[in-house]
């Protein structure tokens, strides 16, 4: 048997170092879930031929600030496995001296809420928390890859509306445990990426490249929210009220809100790219 020379010795070790680097690179903080390089498909090309948009009433037209479907190429990163919760939000609010939601009495959080995600934030508050915690609000992209994979699905947990894989419109009334939704977790096994609460993103609502449609809400006045939640969509028969409901949960709608407002259903996580 050969003896291995220390060329082979020097190149075992260079690649055990590689490998052990490599791993280290892409192993998630805590609390954290990896999202791997590469590309995927965001956006649509659905269009609402029927007009339903109109026919009930909603002023948004349906899919046409989603348009067109285009690949983007992210670099690995990490995402939150959890929408930031009560308890997260009540620590950061302790040590900057942040104010605490809106909704809060006397600055505490309701009993038996720590691990329901905080509503109630704006955009600022949420950009301050995930600066504080060392990360960033995620972009759109992100959010939504992290959300569909890499192969554009509808939604977290396929293609087709299941109400029963979140907490979406009204079905309990209020926010439920983070991750209290097994079967509703997106394909790389973040949870609530659908229902409990909207998500702030990092991004002005802006057209995607190729876009033709025009709004007059465009440009750097609102931020983006991703994701539906708990709250209700208004007054619909109950035929109509679940095609909203599923129109609303798809991961590539985009909600619009002033960085100065907020939502009572409104929260956020935050993300870390890879070093």
């Amino acid at each position: 048997m050969r003896k291995k020379s220390m060329n082979d010795r020097t190149s075992t070790l260079l690649l055990i170092f590689t490998l052990l680097f490599m791993s280290a690179c892409t192993r998630p903080p805590e609390g954290m879930v990896a999202v791997p390089a590469g590309d995927f498909i965001m956006g649509t090309d659905e269009k609402d031929t029927q007009d339903k948009a109109s026919e009930y009433g909603i002023m948004k037209p349906w899919f046409e600030d989603e348009h067109p479907a285009h690949r983007v190429n992210l670099p690995l990163y990490f995402i939150d496995k959890y929408e930031v919760t009560n308890a997260d939000y009540s620590k950061f609010a302790q040590n900057t001296g942040r104010r605490p939601p809106i909704d809060w009495q006397n600055g505490q959080y309701p009993s038996g809420k720590d691990r329901h995600p905080v509503s109630s934030v704006g955009w600022e508050d949420a950009n301050a928390y995930c600066l504080w915690a060392g990360k960033r609000l995620p972009t759109e992209a992100e959010w939504e890859k992290a959300a569909r994979g890499p192969d554009g699905l509808k939604y977290p947990w396929g293609n087709e509306f299941d109400e029963t894989r979140a907490n979406m419109n009204n079905q309990v009334g209020n926010t439920t445990e983070v991750g209290h939704y097994e079967n509703g977790k997106s394909p790389y096994g973040v949870y609530d990426m659908i229902g409990n609460v909207w998500e702030w993103t990092a991004d002005w609502y802006k057209p995607y490249a190729g876009n033709a449609y025009t709004s007059d809400a465009f440009g750097e006045r609102f931020k983006v929210l991703r994701g539906d939640s708990f709250g209700g969509l208004g007054h619909f028969p109950p035929k109509i009220y679940n095609e909203v409901k599923a129109h609303y949960s798809r991961a590539s709608y985009r909600l619009y809100l002033s960085p100065e407002g907020y939502v009572n259903d409104g929260g956020f996580r935050c993300v870390k790219p890879a070093k």
